[in-house]
């Protein structure tokens, strides 16, 4: 439509005559004028149909919600009375001086307005080709744009380089994790866990990569906390002194996102009454054993010499953090060197932990990472430990036989930091699509949400 202006550009034709186009998000009948809260990508705008134009107000009598609109209309300034200064476009509204029916849409099934949406998630994931009009529910999905742009522009400012993963891979990175299996003509194949093979690959001929990809856990779970499905932010760095270096870098990436939520996405935050979660100049570090000896101090339950933390563990533990130093954030390392993927730096004094680190934010984990292996005969060292079969990372092997630097990285899950930044109560709000084992758009089973 070339004659198309934006609603938030409005402010800039006043007095003049426009073409707006979008939805019809809200309708009011008030005595002898009908006022619509028209909606398109932008923002919002108030349209009526004034007495003076019978014409239009016989029109609007059939329109409905969600119904698709061309309007040609004269904006005006709003009586100082009907000045909303909560609302974009508060100020001004559109006359109404012409009305295009370009699509009409079906009587609403349930109650889409701001104050009326109250859905539970099995009955919002059922109908979500159309939720995704709500306006909470749209202000959760233009956070997480900026999350991953931000990732993407914290990077290339760092001059990591961008690469693509591929999805289909001949064995697995993570080994502990269920893996889909796929039938790839006559052999065997997996959804990739992880790109973290590859980014070490790529990070040996181009020193510092990332990547946006799409990773699959074939996890038998339905908790609030894990999907199937997700997408993972994924860094990794060469010529790195020890793993600090990593969890610093891996510090100001999601510091740099949580600027650029504030900056971008107040309105969104606002909306969905949550609070950008507290970083602090420097975030405390514990190892596993300090985290596990402050939870037996603090609650009073043993969970020391545990190989790993639970969700219990990591709610705890934030919360004792946040109450001795006011951060949301904690970094974890040194776990045990066998509890984790092959690939994992030990520890040079204690090479039973390893260098490895989870940060956690509000109870639950954000990210993971920490130093690699570079030294070929140590992987594969590591490769026979593990027990795992060096034909199917032979491509991986290869790129160290030929040198590597000291390296390390680190992986976001998006939807995961999603929730927790917006303090949603399912990661399945998080996903725009969410696959689990009993979903995919619809539903295969009986869902433990």
């Amino acid at each position: 439509m070339k004659d198309r202006i934006y609603i938030k550009d409005l402010k800039e034709h006043v007095g003049k005559e426009v073409t707006i186009a979008g939805w019809v998000n809200v309708r009011r009948n008030q005595g002898k004028m009908v006022f619509f809260d028209m909606r398109d990508m932008t923002g919002r705008v108030q349209c009526v149909a004034l007495p003076s134009h019978a014409d239009m107000i016989e029109q609007t009598k059939e329109i409905r919600l969600e119904w698709v609109l061309k309007i040609r209309g004269l904006v005006n300034k709003r009586p100082d009375k009907n000045i909303n200064a909560e609302m974009v476009n508060g100020d001004i509204e559109l006359e109404i001086l012409k009305i295009e029916i370009l699509s009409e849409a079906a009587p609403l099934p349930f109650d889409m307005s701001l104050d009326g949406y109250n859905l539970e998630l099995t009955a919002e994931l059922d109908n979500r080709s159309l939720i995704l009009r709500q306006q909470k529910v749209q202000a959760i999905f233009k956070v997480q744009e900026t999350i991953i742009d931000s990732f993407r522009e914290f990077m290339k400012k760092n001059m990591f380089f961008e690469f693509q993963a591929p999805v289909i891979t001949p064995a697995t990175a993570e080994g502990g994790a269920e893996v889909f299996q796929v039938n790839y003509f006559d052999k065997k194949a997996y959804l990739t866990q992880s790109p973290q093979l590859y980014k070490q690959i790529v990070v040996s001929a181009f020193e510092r990569c990332f990547s946006v990809n799409k990773i699959f856990r074939a996890e038998p779970s339905s908790t609030t906390r894990h999907l199937t499905e997700i997408v993972s932010l994924d860094a990794e760095m060469s010529f790195i002194d020890s793993w600090t270096d990593v969890r610093d870098m891996a510090e100001e990436t999601v510091r740099f996102i949580l600027k650029q939520v504030e900056k971008k996405n107040g309105e969104h935050l606002k909306l969905l009454n949550a609070t950008v979660p507290v970083m602090l100049s420097k975030t405390p570090t514990l190892t596993l054993r300090e985290v596990q000896q402050k939870i037996f101090e603090r609650f009073d339950r043993d969970v020391r010499g545990d190989k790993d933390t639970n969700p219990q563990d990591e709610r705890e533990i934030c919360e004792i953090i946040k109450e001795e130093t006011g951060s949301d954030f904690v970094f974890v390392y040194g776990y045990p060197t066998r509890k984790k993927p092959f690939y994992v730096y030990p520890n040079a004094e204690e090479p039973e932990y390893n260098e490895g680190m989870d940060l956690l934010c509000r109870g639950i984990e954000w990210l993971s990472g920490g130093r690699r292996i570079n030294d070929y005969n140590q992987l594969m060292k590591h490769v026979e430990i593990w027990k795992m079969d060096p034909e199917k990372i032979k491509m991986f092997m290869e790129a160290f036989k030929y040198g590597v630097p000291p390296e390390g990285g680190f992986a976001l899950g998006a939807e995961r930091m999603t929730m927790q930044l917006l303090g949603l109560k399912n990661i399945r709000e998080a996903a725009m699509f969410p696959r689990d084992m009993n979903r995919i758009d619809e539903r295969l089973g009986n869902e433990g949400y």
